[in-house]
């Protein structure tokens, strides 16, 4: 793969972040470039890197088409998590996905791990470790993205790897995919820290009109966080940037060892809250002996803009209002956010009708990192006691 060398960067404490590099060509033999604007990372590298790459597939009620087509996508190196939060009754929707993955499997011997979010296996699990962060006052796992998203990444840690990636299940386009997969595994290879997060952003996003398709940069979730996510990296530099084009990754990885020592919020908050956590902790000089290994080596955020565009279901507007509120509240709540800062997003948001006079943007409910998590125990309790962990050729 040829890219964009990463040649800007910011840097904020031991923060480390690269403006947005190109993918220039996705497969190419080439070994010498000869030119320091490009990168080039060999194809053997990095499917010896998807090989220790689990990649995490949250779903909930998606086409069944769309998730077929997303599964074939992800390269055969790599394990696949599926944590579904989809109907189990009037109608069982997690059935007919139990049944399509089963039949993936049969015609390609994929690794993959299946379970239901709300399956009192994983509760029971989280509860006798002593984590209760993701359950419900009743006992119950939580629904949210985010909570999926922790399921996933412990169980990819069981599974022993060192990456670990997500990706979105209502993707239109298999082929974008495949690419979002190999390019988390070029950034991994650029990187030097055991501590780095590789966030994509999508080359185009496009949407249907009455002309056809529009091809637009950005989507107005995207504008608009990143937009106060610069405002507070330079809130907290006092140097004024547009360098962070990600704030909402929802397809992004990270190492093993930076996934288990983040908190995680809850909902759609959980991308931007990511990337503001980072900031809070790692972008001063403070509490370094408690993270020693991370000040050490630093943290590295890659930015990499695809070359295929990002075609996924529409939500509806009730979904997008849901996703500023939930991606500005992570901003405006953050420590390093200043009273002007607070202020513009409280204009804009009431300016777009999405606050009322007096209201603000709602706090991010906050997760415990699970580094202190004995995997291997939650995972014999997980195992004992589930109705729909499904394991393939693990």
């Amino acid at each position: 793969m040829l890219l964009e060398a990463p040649v800007y960067k910011e840097l904020f404490g031991a923060i480390e972040i690269y403006e947005v590099q190109k993918v220039i060509k996705l497969d190419t033999q080439t070994r010498d470039v000869g030119s320091f604007t490009v990168k080039n990372v060999p194809r053997e590298d990095i499917y010896r890197v998807l090989e220790d790459t689990a990649i995490v597939v949250p779903m909930k009620n998606e086409k069944l088409q769309l998730v077929d087509g997303v599964l074939k996508a992800i390269p055969h190196q790599c394990p696949i998590i599926v944590v579904s939060n989809s109907k189990r009754e009037g109608p069982n929707l997690f059935k007919q996905e139990v049944d399509l993955i089963k039949h993936f499997y049969n015609l390609t011997h994929s690794k993959i791990v299946m379970v239901h979010q709300k399956d009192i296996g994983i509760a029971k699990a989280f509860q006798e470790v002593g984590y209760t962060d993701v359950l419900d006052s009743e006992g119950n796992v939580r629904s949210g993205k985010g909570e999926g998203m922790l399921i996933g990444i412990l169980l990819a840690k069981s599974l022993g790897v060192k990456y670990v990636g997500f990706v979105d299940a209502d993707n239109y386009i298999p082929g974008a995919v495949n690419e979002y997969v190999k390019d988390y595994a070029a950034g991994f290879l650029m990187s030097e820290s055991d501590y780095s997060m590789i966030r994509l952003s999508w080359r185009h996003k496009p949407k249907v009109s009455k002309r056809g398709l529009y091809f637009r940069k950005w989507g107005r979730v995207s504008e608009i966080t990143n937009r106060y996510m610069n405002a507070l990296f330079g809130a907290g530099t006092n140097f004024e940037t547009n360098i962070i084009a990600t704030g909402n990754a929802g397809e992004h990885a990270m190492t093993i060892k930076l996934a288990e020592i983040l908190p995680f919020s809850t909902g759609y908050s959980i991308e931007p809250f990511e990337l503001v956590y980072i900031f809070e902790r790692f972008g001063q000089w403070e509490g370094v002996e408690e993270y020693r290994d991370v000040y050490d080596h630093g943290i590295e955020i890659f930015q990499i803009e695809t070359l295929n565009p990002h075609f996924h279901e529409e939500k509806g507007q009730k979904h997008v209002a849901s996703m500023i509120l939930s991606s500005l509240g992570v901003i405006y709540h953050s420590k390093l956010a200043t009273k002007s800062l607070k202020k513009r997003i409280l204009e804009d948001l009431r300016l777009h009708g999405l606050l009322g006079e007096g209201e603000e943007p709602p706090q991010p409910r906050i997760m415990r990192p699970v580094q202190d998590i004995d995997v291997n125990t939650w995972l014999n309790i997980l195992e004992d006691n589930a109705e729909t962990l499904f394991k393939f050729e693990i």
